[in-house]
């Protein structure tokens, strides 16, 4: 199972929030076909969990073949998320109520 940071890297690579991260790891997996394949499968259903999943997976095999990728990824993460990039994901049977934000002020109440 990969580390959840991924799965959020790999959701916002899936859905564009990212363009440079998803610009790093399109030309990353240019070069490995199931790589690729992963990519844009994620891209077709970027709310369904499984392929987000797979993409997560594809990204830490990138990652520990490829340090200066790994390096790469995770700093335009943090960079991603400093400019104020919030990505919200849940994933797995989830029953109640939910809220996915990025900065709350004051309370919440349902």
């Amino acid at each position: 199972m990969p580390e959840p940071i991924l799965i959020s890297i790999a959701t916002a690579i899936a859905t564009k929030a990212a363009t440079g991260l998803y610009d790093l790891v399109k030309e990353k997996f240019s070069k490995d076909p199931e790589a690729g394949k992963a990519l844009e499968t994620a891209e077709a259903m970027p709310r369904e969990a499984g392929p987000i999943r797979v993409l997560a997976e594809r990204l830490e095999a990138a990652e520990q073949a490829d340090p200066e990728f790994a390096e790469t990824l995770r700093s335009g993460w943090t960079q991603h998320a400093e400019k104020g990039g919030v990505t919200n994901q849940i994933s797995g049977d989830v029953s109640g109520k939910v809220v996915q934000a990025g900065d709350i002020h004051g309370n919440i109440s349902f």
